[in-house]
C-alpha cells in the first residue's frame, strides 16, 4: 500500500528524481499527483515541481552557499527539499513561517529526523542573509537566469539582441493555450462555454483556432473536454496548420508525430489522408487518444522517419511535415526541466539525426509538394543550418518565403523566440519541391 505523505515530502522526492536523477517532470508528475486526493493540494505539488525544476539551477547553487558540507549526493531527497523550501520563500512567496515549519515537518516524514535542525538552519540562515545572497547569485549569468552555462551562451551568440528577453521569458509562466476543434464547434462556442463556468479566456489574435487562458487548469474538469471541442496546443505549434496551404484530398505525412497535436490539427483543417509515423511505440497511443477524442482518424504507423523503407507505401505526398526531434530549448518555460537534463553535447548527436529525417521525407513528397520542418529550438545549428545544407545539396528544393505578426526572419526560414506573441519557442521552414526537376 502507498503510504500518505504531505505535498512537501512528496516533492522533495519528485524533484530529486528529475533534477538527480534525470527522470522527465511529466512522467514524475503523472506518477505523483495521483498520490495526493485534495485538489489544493496537488496545485501546490505542480507548483512546486514546476518552479522547483525552473529555478533548480540558482537554487542548487545557493546551497552550495548555505551548506558547509554538500549533501547532493549522501542526501538528494534532502537537498530537493531544501530547494523546495527555498521555492516556497522566495517564488511562490509562501508565508515564511508556515513554509520554514512544513519544510521541516516533511524531513521528519521522509524518515530523515537526525537531519531536521540542519534544514531549519539552512532556510533560517537564507531568510537572514537573504539579501546577499540574491547579490552573489544574480552576479553570475548562470544563477540569474537559472540556465546552465552553455545554453545561455549558445542564446547569446545566436540571437545577442534578444538573450536578455529570451532568458527572462523562459521563468515566466506560459499562459494555458487551448485550440478549438472547428469540425465540432467553432471557436466563439468554446470561450462562452468556458466563461460560462468563470474561465477567464481570449481569443487569439492571429490564430484562428486558437485561445487563451491566463493559467493553468485541470483541462479534463473544462466543459467540451470530454466532448472533444478543444485540445491544449500553444500558439507556436498552431502555426504549421496554417503554413502548410492544407485542401481537401491531400496527402499528407506527419514524420514524427507524438503525441498528435500537429496532425489532428492538420485533420481539423481540411479532409485529408493522413500518415501519422512515431519511432517511439510507447507514445503511439496518446496519439490514438487524441485522434479518438476529438473525432479524428488517421493511419498510425510505429516507424523510424529516418527510413522510409521500413513504413512508406510508395504513394507520394502532397504534404509533409517534420517536427523533427531537437533540443527543446524553445520550450523551457513549458518544460523546465529541459534545462536540467540538456548537455551541449546533445546537439552534435541531433543535427545528423535531423538531416537523415529531412533527406529521407523528401524522397516521400510528390513533385510541386511542400514539406515543413519544425523544431522547438532556439538554436540556428539545429534549424537553418540543417535546412540551409540540406538545399545547398540539391537543385529540386526552393525555400517558401513567409512572415508571421511575430518573431523574425532567420537566413532560411522564420524563428519565434520565447515570448515573442507570449509564444513558445518554434522554428520553421518551408520548402517546396520542383515539379520539373524532381528525380
Amino acid at each position: 500500500m502507498t503510504r500518505a505523505i504531505s505535498v512537501r515530502a512528496l516533492a522533495a522526492e519528485a524533484l530529486a528524481d528529475i533534477a538527480l536523477s534525470g527522470h522527465s517532470l511529466r512522467e514524475v508528475a503523472d506518477r505523483a499527483l495521483p498520490r495526493l486526493p485534495d485538489s489544493r493540494d496537488r496545485a501546490l505539488l505542480t507548483a512546486l515541481l514546476n518552479e522547483g525544476a525552473r529555478w533548480w539551477p540558482r537554487f542548487d547553487a545557493a546551497l552550495d552557499r548555505l551548506l558547509d558540507k554538500p549533501i547532493r549526493r549522501s542526501e538528494p531527497v534532502v537537498h530537493a527539499l531544501l530547494v523546495a523550501g527555498l521555492v516556497q520563500l522566495e517564488i511562490l512567496e509562501l508565508p515564511g513561517y508556515a513554509a520554514v515549519a512544513a519544510t521541516v515537518e516533511a524531513v521528519r516524514e521522509l524518515r530523515r529526523p537526525r537531519l531536521a535542525g540542519l534544514v531549519n538552519a539552512v532556510l533560517r540562515r537564507w531568510q537572514r542573509e537573504r539579501e546577499t545572497l540574491l547579490a552573489e547569485l544574480d552576479a553570475v549569468p548562470a544563477t540569474r537566469h537559472a540556465h546552465p552555462a552553455w545554453l545561455a551562451q549558445a542564446i547569446a551568440s545566436d540571437w545577442p539582441a534578444q538573450v536578455d528577453g529570451v532568458l527572462a521569458a523562459a521563468n515566466m509562466e506560459p499562459p494555458l493555450m487551448l485550440r478549438a476543434n472547428r469540425r465540432r464547434v467553432a471557436r466563439a462556442e468554446v470561450a462562452e462555454a468556458l466563461r460560462a463556468v468563470g474561465q477567464e479566456v481570449d481569443l487569439h489574435p492571429w490564430l484562428d483556432d486558437g485561445l487563451i487562458l491566463p493559467h493553468s487548469t485541470d483541462i479534463t474538469r473544462l466543459p467540451g473536454f470530454a466532448q472533444g471541442h478543444f485540445a491544449v496546443q500553444d500558439g507556436a505549434a498552431q502555426v504549421p496548420a496554417d503554413l502548410l496551404g492544407l485542401a481537401d484530398g491531400q496527402r499528407v505525412l506527419d514524420a514524427c508525430a507524438a503525441p498528435g497535436g500537429k496532425a489532428c490539427h492538420v485533420l481539423e483543417r481540411a479532409t485529408v489522408s493522413l500518415v501519422a509515423v512515431e519511432s517511439e511505440a510507447h507514445r503511439v497511443p496518446r496519439i490514438r487518444q487524441n485522434l479518438e477524442r476529438l473525432g479524428l482518424e488517421a493511419e498510425v504507423i510505429v516507424g523510424d522517419a529516418g527510413d522510409t523503407t521500413s513504413w512508406w507505401d510508395g504513394r507520394l505526398f502532397d504534404r509533409v511535415m517534420i517536427d523533427a526531434p531537437c533540443s527543446a530549448t524553445g520550450v523551457i518555460r513549458r518544460r523546465p526541466d529541459v534545462r536540467l537534463h540538456r548537455r551541449a553535447g546533445d546537439i552534435d548527436a541531433l543535427v545528423p539525426q535531423q538531416e537523415r529525417i529531412l533527406a529521407a521525407c523528401w524522397n516521400v513528397l510528390a513533385p510541386g509538394g511542400r514539406l515543413l520542418y519544425v523544431t522547438c529550438s532556439l538554436l540556428r545549428r539545429e534549424n537553418e543550418g540543417v535546412v540551409a545544407a540540406f538545399l545547398a545539396g540539391r537543385d529540386d528544393a526552393v525555400a517558401v518565403p513567409f512572415t508571421l505578426p511575430v518573431g523574425q526572419a532567420a537566413t532560411v526560414g522564420w524563428q519565434i523566440l520565447p515570448g515573442d506573441g507570449d509564444l513558445d519557442g518554434m522554428y520553421y521552414a518551408l520548402l517546396e519541391k520542383s515539379a520539373i526537376n524532381a528525380a
